[in-house]
This record gives structure tokens, C-alpha cells and sequence, in this order.
């Protein structure tokens, strides 16, 4: 799938997040990368036959104090290639996409992975 597509497959992902969050979200950048970094892999003391889809760098929402401000974005990052390579079908790509745009926002939203 070219990059093009994918990135829509994301906007049409961050349009079913329901407005109510929608409208929280704020200062955060989304942005698609062919694949997370090694270094991020090795951090994350992520198995070499295993990989991320998404991750969430930042500081979530119930963490901030009053003066948390003037601060560069909080990013989502979402990663095209270990998506397709987990996936049969387009549609399954369109899903996979959904389920990690939602997750990374969770987390954005202070979310556990548990309570995710």
C-alpha cells in the first residue's frame, strides 16, 4: 500500500475517535514512519521477532501540572510497515490501523494498557 493511502487510513481513524475526546486532543502530532527505530525497539526492550505498530511519546493528560505549557508536541506515531506485514487484507490494514490510533490515544488519555 503507498504511504498516501495508509496516511489516509489514519485520518480516517483519528475521525472515528468520538468528538467528545476529540476535542481534549490537543498539541499532538500523528505522523506515519515506515518502522520504529532500533533504538526505540532496544529502549523498549521490544524481542527481535517481535515489533510495535504505534507508540506514544509525551506526557499524558492527567500527568500535567497547571504550568505544563509552551511545550513541543506530544506524538503518535504510527508505523506502515509492521501493520502490513501483520496483515492479509486491506481491510484488515483499515483495522489494524483503527485499533492502534485508538490505543495510542488511550494512552494519551492516560490509559494503562490494561485499561486499554
Amino acid at each position: 500500500m503507498n504511504r498516501k493511502k495508509f496516511e489516509k487510513l489514519v485520518e480516517e481513524a483519528l475521525r472515528m475517535i468520538p468528538r467528545r475526546f476529540r476535542d481534549e486532543m490537543r498539541n499532538v502530532a500523528v505522523v506515519v514512519e515506515d518502522e520504529p527505530p532500533d533504538e526505540i525497539l532496544d529502549e523498549m526492550e521490544i524481542p527481535e521477532d517481535d515489533t510495535l505498530f504505534g507508540l506514544y511519546q509525551g506526557t499524558p493528560l492527567p500527568e500535567r501540572s497547571w504550568a505544563h505549557g509552551n511545550n513541543l508536541p506530544d506524538r503518535i506515531s504510527i508505523y506502515q510497515f509492521p501493520i502490513e506485514d501483520a496483515c492479509e487484507t486491506e481491510d484488515d490494514i483499515r483495522d489494524c490501523v483503527a485499533e492502534t490510533v485508538i490505543h495510542e490515544f488511550g494512552h494519551y488519555f492516560g490509559m494503562s494498557e490494561e485499561e486499554i
